[in-house]
């Protein structure tokens, strides 16, 4: 689950990000270029998006309580489809300058320095951002890969900026400028949408990816070999948890005892393969009607 090792990564992603946007900021002062302040203002979402990933990886890291029985995991969610978010927002501002400065160009200046300074920027957000993805997969913080994901869109970002502003020196052609911007627009405008479909499909509840669905069956497949039957399976993912549900159908000839243990034997198999699952069981008689009521609802 989210603790202070995932609060840890978030803390540096906000240092990168006040880093590298006062390097953007820099290279667009000494450009002029739209296409470096789309660039830039990419960069002021980072921080705001990390901000928020630090905020609700606290929140998501709270163990259950009375009023919040399964927890509060589902917070990173909330980070991540803000992030998505501010992401279409930056893409909006960025449009409305490029325009602009599409009806009106304007030439470049000290245009060496600042793709210096831009190409440091996007060198620290690069190594900020593999790491931050690598303890996303560690701690099955969606919050901290979202933010590994945005900043990673805007190394691409900043790579076909630099390339663009350098074309635009080389070549002369000041409508080349607002033309990358609108591009960064475009390109940003995608990453957004992805964010915020994954957050709604956590929110919503959605069952448990594939490669860890055919885990769960590797756990029930050779009990079903012994004769043992499940049913009414369902799984959902909340942030860094997840949660199985399944109704265990035993024969009938058995006693509570044996109906139990097996069921216990059951949920620590489970536990093993998705060690971050919270596993509910319930135990069934084999052969009968009732048994198999709602046997329609796996996954």
């Amino acid at each position: 689950m989210p603790n202070s090792g995932a609060s840890k990564f978030a803390a540096l992603s906000i240092v990168a990000a006040l880093v590298t946007i006062a390097l953007k900021v820099l290279a667009w002062w000494l450009t002029d270029s739209v296409g470096l302040l789309s660039d830039a203002i990419e960069g002021t979402i980072n921080i705001v998006g990390a901000t928020v990933a630090l905020a609700m990886i606290s929140v998501a890291a709270r163990p259950p309580d009375e009023d919040h029985a399964f927890g509060y995991s589902k917070a990173e969610y909330f980070s991540s489809g803000l992030e998505g978010a501010l992401i279409l927002i930056a893409a909006i501002a960025i449009g409305l300058a490029a325009v602009d400065r599409l009806i009106t160009p304007r030439p470049l200046e000290y245009v060496g320095p600042g793709l210096v300074v831009s190409t440091g920027a996007a060198l620290i957000n690069y190594a900020v951002a593999r790491r931050l993805y690598e303890a996303g997969r560690h701690y099955r913080s969606i919050a901290l890969e979202a933010d590994a994901r945005h900043l990673m869109t805007d190394v691409w970002t900043s790579a076909g900026v630099i390339v663009g502003v350098a074309a635009v020196w080389l070549t002369g052609w000041e409508r080349l400028d607002p033309l990358i911007a609108l591009a960064v627009a475009a390109n940003i405008v995608w990453s957004g949408y992805k964010l915020m479909q994954r957050s709604i499909h956590g929110l919503l509840d959605r069952a448990l990816p594939a490669d860890r669905l055919q885990a769960l069956d590797r756990v029930l497949d050779p009990y079903r070999a012994r004769g043992i039957d499940f049913h009414a399976l369902r799984t959902r993912q909340a942030g860094a948890r997840s949660f199985v549900t399944l109704h265990v159908l035993v024969p009938a000839d058995w006693t509570v005892a044996q109906g139990h243990d097996l069921a216990h034997e059951v949920e620590q198999g489970i536990r093993a393969a998705l060690p971050d699952a919270a596993v509910l069981t319930h135990v069934e008689p084999l052969g009968y009607p009732e048994s198999y009521q709602d046997a329609g609802f796996d996954r």
